[in-house]
C-alpha cells in the first residue's frame, strides 16, 4: 500500500500503519542490498546482485528521504512502547545511511566493497543448504552474470581513494580470483550433477566472472592505485554524525576521546601489574612475546581454534552464567578469500529469518601464501593459546554466536534485523572481561594478561580511530600505538591501523563494554536479578543502541 500525506493521524499511529512502513524500510533496503538479504533468509533476493550505479544510488538517497518523512509523521507518544523503540532505532539507519551515501560518499571513497561483495554474494548461496543444490546453481548464476556490472560501477564511481583502501580491495579481488576458480568451481560442478546443460551454463558465466575479477584486480594494481591519493579522514563533524546515528552515542568529542584514554590507561596499568607476577625479570612486552611463542603451525591454526573452543561452552554451562538455548555448534573454518580485509576471526551466523540452512560459520584468517615469512610468523603469533581461549568467547561463546541462538526470540522484526556494533561488539567484548572476572582459565595469570591485551587492542582502536580521523594521524602513527601499548606484532599492528582507516567508529567496542557493564551494575541493583538473568535478558532483546537496550531493559 502506497502512504500518502496528510492521511489520518489516528490512522498512521495505530500497529498496523507503523508494521507497514517497517515492512515497506526492509522491502526497500534489501531489494538495494540483495546479497544482504539472502543472508537473512529471504530468498526471494537470491537471483539478484547489488547495483551500485550513479542512477541506483540516487533513486537510493532519494528512497531514503522518503521513508525519512514517512517516518516523522508517525506521533511516536502514541506508539506502543515497542514501536517507538523501533521507530527511533530506524530513523538513525536510515540517517546513518544517508550519511554514507550522501555526505561521506563512500562509494566514490572506497573500492573495497567493490572488491569483496562479488565473492560473498555467491558463497551466500553456495555455503548453507537452504534449497537444492540446481536451484541455488541457478541463482549463483543469475546473480554472476551481473558481477561485471558491478566492477564497471566501480570503475565509474570510485575516484581518489585512499592509497590503505585500494592495497586492501587488490587483496581482495585477488582472493576472489582463486574463489570462483577452485571453491566456486567444484561446488558448482557436485550441483550441477547429471545436468550437463546447467553445467555448461555455468562454465560459461564463472569463465566471464574468473575473467571479469581479474581484469578488475589488474585495473586495481595498475590503474586505480597509482592515483590512490585521498583522504581516508572524514573529519569531527561527520565522526560524531556517525556515532549518533548508528550508535545513539552523544558524547563531546573531547569528552569521548578522554573516555578512551583513561580507559586504555587503566587496562594498561593492569597489563604490567600481571605481565610482572607472571615474570617479575622481564619486560611486559617481553612477557606477551614469551606467551606468543606458543603458537601453532600454518596448517594448525584451524585445528587450535576448533580443539579448543568448547572450553568455554563448558564454563558457562557448568556456572550457569547465561542459559544457552541449542546445543548445535558452529563450523570452525578458513575465512574466505573475499573476505579476508585484515581481520583475523569473525563469526558468521545464518539470517534470522532463515527457516532450514541453520549452518554458523566461526572464520579464522590464515596466512596467505604471498606474504613474507615475518609476516606470516606475526599473523601465528597471535594464535598462541590463552589469546586463542579469549577469541573464542570473543567470536563464540557467549560472544557472537550466543546472540545468534537467541535471535528466534527477539520480539520485533527490527530487532531481528538491526546491528549496533555498541551492541554486538560490545557485548562480545564484554564476555571476554566477565569470564574472567567469573573464573575463566582458573588461577592462571596468562589468561587475565591475554584477557587485557585483547582489552589493550580495543582501547587502541578506540584512541587510533577518533585521532586518525580528527586529528591527522597516519597510520604509521596508529601502528605505532598498537605496538607499543597494545603489544602487537608490527604487521599486525598495521592490519589494525589500517583498519581504522575504513571503519573509523571501531571504538565500539571499548564503548559499548563501558555501557554494557554500566547498565548491568543498575539492572541488577533495582531488580535484585542474578549475573544471569541479565546476560538472558540482555541477549533476547537483538542488537539495538546501548541508549534503547537501557529503555527496555529498565523500563519500570
Amino acid at each position: 500500500m502506497l502512504y500518502v500525506a496528510g492521511t489520518d493521524t489516528a490512522a498512521e499511529a495505530s500497529p498496523t500503519a507503523f508494521a507497514r512502513f517497517v515492512d515497506d524500510y526492509f522491502e526497500a533496503k534489501f531489494a538495494f542490498e540483495p546479497s544482504n538479504g539472502t543472508e537473512v533468509g529471504l530468498h526471494q533476493y537470491d537471483a539478484k546482485l547489488e547495483n551500485r550505479s550513479q542512477a541506483a544510488i540516487t533513486a537510493r538517497i532519494a528512497e531514503l528521504k522518503r521513508q525519512l518523512t514517512r517516518l516523522s509523521a508517525f506521533d511516536r507518544s502514541r506508539l506502543s512502547f515497542d514501536d517507538a523503540i523501533d521507530a527511533d532505532v530506524l530513523e538513525g539507519q536510515i540517517r546513518g545511511d544517508l550519511l554514507d551515501l550522501q555526505t561521506l560518499r563512500v562509494f566514490e571513497r572506497n573500492p573495497m566493497p567493490y572488491a569483496g561483495l562479488p565473492g560473498r554474494a555467491v558463497d551466500g548461496l553456495i555455503k548453507r543448504d537452504f534449497a537444492p543444490a540446481p536451484e541455488r546453481l541457478r541463482s549463483v548464476i543469475a546473480r554472476s552474470k551481473a558481477i561485471p556490472a558491478l566492477y564497471a560501477a566501480a570503475r565509474a564511481n570510485v575516484q581518489n581513494p585512499p592509497r590503505e583502501f585500494t592495497d586492501l580491495a587488490i587483496r581482495m579481488a585477488k582472493g576472489s580470483t582463486g574463489f570462483f576458480e577452485g571453491s566456486v568451481a567444484t561446488w558448482a560442478k557436485q550441483a550441477a550433477s547429471a545436468d550437463a546443460a546447467l553445467w555448461k551454463e555455468f562454465e560459461a558465466v564463472n569463465a566471464d566472472v574468473i575473467a571479469a575479477t581479474r581484469d578488475f584486480a589488474t585495473w586495481l594494481e595498475q590503474d586505480l592505485l597509482p592515483r590512490s591519493k585521498g583522504s581516508y579522514a572524514i573529519g569531527a563533524e561527520n565522526f560524531l554524525a556517525k556515532l549518533k546515528h548508528d550508535e545513539m552515542v552523544q558524547l563531546p568529542l573531547a569528552d569521548l576521546l578522554a573516555k578512551g584514554e583513561a580507559q586504555l590507561d587503566k587496562d594498561y596499568a593492569a597489563f604490567v601489574a600481571i605481565a610482572r607476577q607472571i615474570d617479575p625479570l622481564k619486560t611486559p612486552a617481553q612477557v606477551m612475546a614469551a606467551l606468543s611463542d606458543t603458537h601453532p603451525p600454518p596448517e594448525g591454526l584451524v585445528p587450535a581454534v576448533r580443539n579448543s573452543v568448547e572450553d568455554a561452552r563448558r564454563f558457562l554451562v557448568e556456572r550457569g552464567i547465561v542459559t544457552i538455548p541449542s546445543d548445535v555448534r558452529p563450523r570452525i573454518e578458513e575465512t574466505p578469500p573475499y573476505a579476508r580485509s585484515g581481520g583475523f576471526a569473525s563469526m558468521d551466523t545464518p539470517g534470522p529469518f532463515e527457516p532450514k540452512a541453520t549452518e554458523a560459520f566461526y572464520y579464522v584468517t590464515p596466512v596467505e601464501a604471498d606474504w613474507t615469512a615475518e609476516h606470516k610468523k606475526e599473523h601465528l603469533r597471535l594464535f598462541n593459546p590463552w589469546v586463542v581461549a579469549l577469541i573464542n568467547v570473543h567470536e563464540a561463546y557467549p560472544g557472537h554466536y550466543l546472540p545468534f541462538l537467541y535471535a528466534p526470540r527477539f520480539p520485533t522484526k527490527t530487532r531481528k534485523l538491526v546491528f549496533c556494533g555498541t551492541n554486538a561488539e560490545g557485548w562480545a567484548h564484554y564476555a571476554e572481561q566477565m569470564m574472567i572476572d567469573e573464573g575463566f582459565g582458573g588461577a592462571d595469570p596468562k589468561y587475565r594478561l591475554a584477557q587485557l591485551q585483547e582489552a589493550l587492542l580495543r582501547d587502541v582502536r578506540y584512541v587510533v580511530g577518533i585521532k586518525l580521523h580528527t586529528e591527522g594521524w597516519t597510520v604509521e602513527q596508529g601502528a605505532k600505538l598498537f605496538e607499543e601499548t597494545a603489544f602487537q606484532e608490527p604487521a599486525n599492528a598495521y592490519e589494525e591501523s589500517r583498519r581504522g582507516a575504513y571503519n573509523p567508529t571501531y571504538l565500539y567496542y571499548t564503548l559499548g563494554k563501558l555501557e554494557i557493564i554500566a547498565l548491568r551494575d543498575v539492572y541488577r541493583a533495582r531488580k535484585r536479578a542474578s549475573l544471569r538473568q541479565f546476560h538472558d535478558a540482555f541477549v533476547a532483546q537483538g542488537s539495538l543502541p546501548l541508549p534503547m537496550m537501557k529503555k527496555i531493559l529498565l523500563r519500570n
